[in-house]
């Protein structure tokens, strides 16, 4: 039967053929009318297409690691047999949970360790990082972090500001030295805080609320490195959110005794409901394990609850859906760039998590960032997101996530404190044009507040 709906003309084909032909340099009409529908007018599409145009060597480099990284998930579920029965999960106290001893096994290989724990029953990534540090330290000993201050969530774990249940409250203490103002690792520093009652040393891989460099898999390396030479029996633990499946290599191939992170990032691929990891030496996954349940119980309870299936193909995802998310990232990166903002890392740096810092210099850019991350949403696009007094911080926070998953930071997100310098931190897309719409609503968003001038430059 013919098709006479809509037939597609020779004028069509010619069009779809010049539009393939100039590399996607210029947009079509339709794609232009759509994103018109989304409430962005023309001059921003294709101020994003000659952005999009100078980033297609670098999004060919993003898709070989995903490839690779692919490879390598593929390959340890294989090496574990994964079967149809490991995604059926279990209820009560969880005994002989096939799927979900299976999945640690797969953490394992992956992240080439001696064992893993991933349970829906870690919360979020702050509480597997809790759960890591509480299980590993012993009051009398001390945490330090050679990288600066942790991540604004951990400071109450840790007890730099007062909080029940505290690491300080056990009587365990914490030193931190400060990166150099050129980001480089203090080394001097670093050894001189290094004292008799160190035990465990905490990487954090990402920026966290700062506007310092993400930390690349070889420079948590170099670190390690130097810290074992010292005192080969300190622990270092990595905090590897937003960072996994970004590089072909994970901190545990450079010497990390633990890695830590959460499902609702990049490695649950935008389907895990909830969770968290923690991969390194049998001895630290079964201490974190034997605090998450209970002592003589560890690892042999906890049931999976129906949740495996999201876990598995999450993981299988998570490589595809890092490199969306990483060339959003680096679509943001040189867009505000160009507008003349500062960004960190910029455009042309090497990337080692998914995360991008914009500058604004004041409260309304970041408010007005996350209300056009917002209204990208598939999901609460009319809520207009709003700072507030959030539990764990110490100033007001504004975060946008129209998610399926709650608070799912691999979708996409963006949050900032309402604190100078006034940084936002984007993050997410589970697919590359999702991410490409936020960036566009987000310059629309400052063009429509007067932030942005009609020949996109800094106002």
């Amino acid at each position: 039967m013919i098709n006479t709906i809509n037939p597609i003309t020779a004028a069509d084909f010619k069009e779809e053929m010049t539009y393939e032909q100039q590399g996607h340099n210029d947009a079509a009409p339709a794609l232009i009318g759509q994103y018109a529908h989304l409430g962005i007018s023309e001059p921003v599409v294709r101020f994003g297409e000659d952005i999009l145009a100078s980033l297609q060597g670098r999004f060919r480099q993003i898709d070989e690691t995903a490839e690779y990284n692919q490879l390598k998930v593929t390959l340890a579920m294989q090496k574990c047999r994964v079967s149809e029965a490991c995604l059926l999960g279990t209820t009560g106290y969880g005994y002989n949970d096939l799927g979900r001893d299976t999945l640690e096994q797969v953490y394992a290989a992956l992240f080439h360790t001696e064992d893993a724990l991933v349970r829906p029953q870690i919360t979020c990534g702050t509480h597997a990082l809790a759960l890591a540090l509480m299980s590993n330290l012993r009051p009398g000993d001390e945490l330090l972090s050679p990288v600066g201050k942790p991540y604004d969530t951990l400071e109450e774990v840790i007890g730099i500001r007062p909080s029940r249940g505290s690491l300080r409250e056990y009587g365990i203490s914490y030193s931190q030295v400060d990166l150099l103002p050129d980001g480089s690792f203090d080394y001097e520093g670093i050894r001189n805080a290094i004292k008799e009652k160190t035990r465990l040393v905490t990487i954090q891989r990402s920026k966290g609320y700062q506007t310092r460099p993400t930390l690349s898999v070889a420079r948590i390396g170099e670190l390690i490195r130097f810290i074992k030479n010292i005192r080969p029996d300190i622990l270092c633990m990595v905090d590897n959110c937003y960072g996994e499946f970004v590089e072909t290599i994970e901190p545990t191939d450079v010497g990390a005794d633990m890695v830590v992170g959460s499902l609702i990032k990049n490695p649950g691929g935008g389907l895990a409901p909830i969770g968290g990891y923690i991969a390194g030496k049998k001895e630290c996954v079964e201490n974190a394990a034997c605090r998450l349940t209970s002592p003589g119980l560890g690892k042999e309870v906890g049931a999976s609850l129906g949740v495996l299936s999201s876990f598995y193909q999450g993981l299988f995802l998570a490589p595809t859906v890092t490199a969306s998310a990483l060339k959003g990232a680096i679509f943001a990166a040189n867009i505000y760039e160009k507008i003349g903002f500062s960004v960190v890392p910029d455009g042309r740096e090497s990337r080692h998590d998914i995360i991008q810092a914009v500058t604004f210099g004041s409260p309304e850019g970041v408010i007005a960032f996350c209300q056009g991350i917002q209204a990208a949403a598939s999901v609460d696009s009319f809520v207009t997101p709003e700072p507030w007094d959030m539990p764990g911080y110490d100033s007001q926070v504004i975060m946008a996530a129209g998610a399926f998953v709650s608070g799912s930071s691999i979708e996409l997100s963006a949050d900032g404190p309402i604190k100078p310098p006034y940084a936002v931190y984007f993050q997410g897309g589970l697919t590359f044009p999702h991410a490409k719409l936020g960036i566009l609503k987000t310059l629309q968003s400052l063009l429509d507040c007067g932030l942005v001038t009609a020949d996109f430059h800094k106002a």
